[in-house]
């Protein structure tokens, strides 16, 4: 059977406030690269990977450089004013260069630069291996995201703990998350169309009556948010490149 393959959809357009300074956090060098650029190399390096479709702010100076040390061609489309603006330009841009509604999409965050082979690996045999085994033929529902489940003890509260929360059946969401490229385009949009903004897409296909298929990921896989993830980020990175993890 010949293995599937898929668009990455990359929302490169935000301005990462949380982390403050004057460039954009998926621009940010660690471990001798920008972070956009090891977020981009385990899907340069998968056969399985049939393009890439980033979404980039207007006359972004800093993404001009970081597209030239590129080890393959990208494609670009304008993103938006909020991470779902971006991605429903993106699949908007996929299809305007040919790509059809049922082709598989993979959207991963620009700031998570340690996500392996291995979890995409899994994440695409899962999600596909599902949609042949329990989704009708035709639906564009289908799809699953990287997660891993919670295991550290939850409080509800402010400045002061007032209830336990359990974590039996809670899961931290990751990228990348996949669905069909017409399915996740037609929620987005009709979100958009309400006024409402998920912060995931998985969010925005559940919102259409979506399951998305929960795949486990690695807790290494970190969204860059502070300073703090940014060291974090660069001891794995620097690890991997000793040959330490894999």
């Amino acid at each position: 059977m010949t293995p599937p393959r898929y668009w990455l959809v990359m929302p490169a357009a935000g301005r990462g406030k949380r982390l403050g300074g004057t460039i954009p956090k998926q621009f940010l060098t660690v471990a001798g690269r920008p972070l956009i650029a090891w977020a981009l190399q385990p899907f340069f390096d998968d056969p399985r990977c049939a393009g890439v479709m980033l979404a980039i702010a207007p006359d972004d100076v800093d993404w001009v450089g970081v597209r030239a040390s590129l080890p393959r061609p990208v494609l670009e489309t304008t993103g938006g004013a909020e991470r779902a603006d971006s991605v429903r330009l993106a699949l908007q841009a996929l299809l305007a260069r040919g790509a059809q509604a049922a082709d598989w999409v993979l959207v991963h965050d620009a700031a998570r630069p340690c996500i392996s082979n291995a979890e995409i690996k899994a994440l695409v045999d899962a999600v596909v291996a599902h949609a042949e085994a329990d989704s009708p033929a035709g639906d564009l529902r289908a799809g699953g995201l990287l997660a891993v489940p919670l295991a550290d003890t939850l409080k509800r509260g402010r400045s002061r703990s007032e209830a336990t929360v359990p974590r039996e059946g809670l899961w931290r969401a990751l990228t990348p998350q996949m669905f069909r490229l017409g399915g996740l385009l037609q929620a987005l949009q009709q979100a958009e169309s309400e006024g409402r903004k998920p912060t995931d897409e998985a969010q925005a296909m559940e919102w259409q009556g979506s399951e998305p298929l929960l795949v486990g990921g690695e807790s290494t896989n970190i969204k860059v948010t502070t300073f703090a993830d940014l060291r974090l980020v660069e001891g794995i990175l620097q690890a991997r490149s000793r040959g330490e993890s894999s």
